[in-house]
């Protein structure tokens, strides 16, 4: 076996490139001579990868505008195997990105690559049918979440919890005077309005919570409101939303961290965002709408009994759900004014996950990998 490691990995999205670059380093400190193959965004090419073609490429959401690319996806797909038989790499880890990378795992494996998938997409929840892919197609599934982990293991798929590098970034206590103090934020309650990183959550959900806001405000005067907003586009999608409201809104660009550190309570759009005010330990209310055809197949779809990332974590309701015609104004005010007097109600267990999953995740993955392929020396 040459002393030379050749890993290929492919991430689709900005979310895998900031997971695959974590990764590339800790695989460069255990072994320094190893070359990079694949696709990868910013972060995975200043590690030193070279990419095959720009990952934005395959940051495609939706249905509508997949079906617009797919021929162009499909072509990159197929040229992106045959590189990769051509280049035989040691190992090859799909980051994310389901739908474009297990295919990939399952050529490569057929051809006598080890193949890795590193986070699990929610077959636990829908699309069960998946697991039997990925059994066939992946030698070790890396997942971020406890439950997922367990999941594989009743499926017999090979799997390895490496924790979620959220819970190693942020801080087990967040200060949030600082946090207040670095907004130019006084006393009195703040509550972070956060209503999705996309154009279509944001037109669903963005005037929902701004009449929220109003409401709330009408029972508690001296509330302010904070509101990260993830792009440039979604940052004018939101002040056009506001005009006309008379609401005390900060608007910020990006920096939901602190905005989360700030605030007392959130009001939030179901995703990782929720994540991420469960690992602050801020409480919550997680609302969520989609078209009306979208959402009556997927209930008829999905096995899970929750949607939110911290229910899923708890295998419990730890916090209020409110999705499709029960997301009303009325109704999440109703759920968010007690948290405003005493938001420990619900994150007394917030602390307990944050520590479950706080397990310096790039280094447990690099560990794994180099496991599966024999090459872990030691440290």
């Amino acid at each position: 076996m040459s002393s030379v490691l050749r890993v290929a990995l492919v991430a689709g999205e900005a979310s895998g490139d900031i997971l695959g670059s974590g990764l590339m380093r800790a695989i460069k400190v255990r072994h320094p001579q190893v070359e990079f193959i694949g696709v990868g965004g910013p972060l995975m090419e200043a590690e030193g990868m070279v990419s095959y073609f720009p990952m934005e490429r395959l940051s495609v959401m939706g249905l509508v505008e997949v079906l617009g690319r797919l021929r162009e996806l499909l072509a990159k797909r197929k040229a992106l195997i045959q590189t990769l038989i051509d280049q035989k790499p040691d190992v090859f880890i799909g980051i994310d990105a389901p739908d474009f990378t297990l295919n990939i795992e399952l050529q490569l494996r057929r051809a006598g690559i080890k193949t890795v998938h590193y986070v699990s997409p929610s077959v636990w929840a829908w699309r069960q049918k998946r697991v039997l892919k990925i059994r066939e197609g992946c030698d070790l599934m890396l997942t971020l979440l406890p439950f997922e982990a367990r999941f594989y293991e009743e499926k017999g798929v090979p799997v390895k919890f490496v924790g979620h590098p959220l819970a190693d970034t942020i801080p087990l206590h967040a200060d949030r005077a600082a946090a207040r103090a670095e907004l130019g934020l006084g006393d009195g309650p703040v509550v972070a309005l956060m209503p999705g990183s996309r154009g279509g959550e944001v037109g669903r959900l963005g005037s929902l919570f701004f009449e929220a806001a109003e409401r709330l405000r009408a029972v508690c005067p001296e509330v302010r409101f904070v509101l990260p907003c993830a792009s440039p586009q979604r940052r004018v999608q939101i002040e056009q939303l506001l005009q006309g409201r008379d609401l005390p809104v900060l608007l910020l660009d990006g920096r939901s961290h602190v905005a989360l550190a700030a605030c007392d309570a959130v009001l939030i759009a179901s995703g990782t965002a929720t994540l991420e005010a469960l690992l602050y330990k801020r409480p919550m209310v997680v609302a969520y709408r989609m078209a009306p055809l979208t959402f009556w197949i997927l209930k008829r779809l999905v096995k899970s009994p929750y949607v939110s990332l911290p229910n899923l974590l708890a295998q419990r309701l730890l916090v209020p759900e409110l999705l499709q015609d029960d997301a009303t104004a009325d109704a999440l005010v109703q759920q968010l004014l007690p948290l405003l007097d005493d938001g420990l109600v619900q994150t007394e267990g917030f602390d307990e996950i944050h520590r479950t999953l706080r397990r310096d995740a790039s280094n447990q993955a690099a560990e794994a990998v180099l496991n599966l392929i024999g090459h872990s020396p030691s440290l």
